[in-house]
């Protein structure tokens, strides 16, 4: 029971830590590239210690060879000189030493191949892990870009419906201005048609007539002679000497 209690609950962790993940995929690959760098800390770690080993491989292939010289020269001295017991100590420590630096030789050898392989593994791994990195970034960035895009088209989709549904009441209203309009354009007309202009017309005639009088008699009282509508005065054979004559009382009293 209290297993499958435990595996109820695992479940239950299971779900919330995965829409977690869905929720924030940014926060999960940060993490793992946390996780990419400590890895790669922890390799080039191990890597500087077997470099190490190789370093020190090599060092003790170059004092063994150093020593190997010098025994030759020493035994091959002491046999040219008569002495065969030295020289004999010196050839069987030589036998050991040349034995000794072959080992440290292929050591060395393997060594500085291993590292070359583990150094190649590294970068490989971490040219893919940054590769996959890269493409996870582009395909979130690429989700991000969808969703607004969805989102967009999810927005101007209701819109398209909101201006549908709401589509009756612009009618409606259109209907009730056009109809509006319609009414008062008719009782314009209407206004129009029953205005009596005989009135008007005669008020304007007779305005007309009365401001011709007072001229009239304003022309008279200075005796100035009145043009007709075709541009000659009152007296058609007058001409400019007798619109001279007529300029007023001073003209005579000349």
């Amino acid at each position: 029971m209290f297993k499958r209690l435990g595996n109820l609950v695992r479940g239950f962790f299971g779900l919330f830590i995965g829409g977690l993940e869905k929720k924030n995929p940014e926060a999960l690959l940060e993490v793992e590239k946390e996780n990419l760098r400590r890895q790669i800390a922890k390799y080039n770690k191990g890597l500087a210690t077997h470099a190490g080993l190789c370093e020190r491989l090599v060092a003790q292939v170059r004092k063994e060879e150093k020593e190997e010289r010098e025994l030759r020269a020493k035994a091959a001295a002491n046999l040219k000189a008569g002495n065969k017991k030295l020289a004999g100590q010196y050839a069987l420590r030589l036998q050991t030493v040349r034995v000794e630096l072959e080992e440290n030789r292929a050591q060395a050898k393997e060594a500085e191949t291993t590292y070359k392989e583990l150094l190649h593994a590294r970068d490989v791994s971490v040219k893919e892990a940054r590769k996959k990195i890269e493409e996870i970034s582009r395909g979130i960035n690429d989700v991000k870009v969808k969703k607004a895009m969805a989102d967009l088209n999810e927005m101007a989709s209701g819109m398209i419906n909101e201006i549908g549904g709401s589509g009756d009441t612009l009618n409606r209203l259109e209907e009730i201005i056009e109809e509006e309009r319609t009414e008062a354009a008719g009782r314009a007309r209407v206004a129009r048609d029953n205005l009596d202009t005989s009135e008007i017309t005669a008020m304007a005639v007779e305005q007309e007539a009365l401001e011709d009088l007072a001229l009239a008699d304003f022309a008279a009282s200075e005796g100035l002679a009145l043009e007709t509508e075709g541009g000659s005065s009152g007296d058609a054979g007058g001409g400019e000497e007798e619109t001279t004559k007529s300029m007023g009382p001073s003209a005579e009293t000349q």
